[in-house]
């Protein structure tokens, strides 16, 4: 699969058209700092570099755009929650992303990533009550699997049956994640 990286910015959002104009759809990942949405676009489209990860939360401090096959733009959103970064680096991440998340009228789905270990906490409760009034599709995405037991795992997946389970060591989600997209975008 072609993916290109395009640009990271706090501002000036690139907009891509297919060959017959038409503006091309966007999906953003969301989720808490350090909860591996880098690690899961390196892992979407198996390779190792394409987005810089790490393990200090807050290393995401642009949106990040990504050409998925000319067919749809990917944007790695700055996580919420601790980072270490200043107070001012914060805020105006959260400014571009509420930007973002509010003027783009190509945004289709929101990857929205939960750290399997944790759950949803109160600022995911946020994103979930805004992108259901907004009527944007939230594809549930838990990571960090590989940390929990096979019945914690197994609890999860009742809980959240429609919730894809996931880590970057199993190579058999990586599919499912990409037909899911695909089947919300209507390609």
């Amino acid at each position: 699969m072609l993916v290109r990286f395009l640009l990271s910015t706090l501002t000036d959002f690139p907009t891509l058209k297919s060959p017959q104009g038409i503006l091309l759809p966007e999906v953003a990942l969301i989720g808490r700092s350090n909860v591996g949405k880098s690690s899961l676009i390196n892992y979407l489209f198996n390779q190792k570099n394409l987005a810089k990860t790490s393990s200090s939360p807050g290393k995401t401090r642009l949106l990040n755009f990504f050409s998925v096959e000319d067919r749809y733009l990917l944007v790695d959103l700055p996580g919420y929650g601790f980072a270490k970064a200043s107070e001012r680096e914060m805020e105006n991440w959260s400014k571009a992303v509420d930007h973002y998340l509010s003027t783009r009228t190509t945004l289709r789905l929101l990857l929205f990533l939960i750290d399997s270990r944790r759950g949803p906490n109160q600022e995911d409760d946020v994103m979930i009550a805004w992108a259901k009034e907004k009527k944007i599709p939230l594809l549930w995405i838990f990571t960090k699997t590989d940390k929990l037991s096979r019945v914690e795992k197994g609890k999860l997946q009742q809980m959240y049956p429609e919730a894809i389970v996931s880590t970057v060591k199993e190579p058999d989600g990586r599919r499912n994640i990409q037909q899911k997209i695909e089947k919300i975008l209507g390609f």
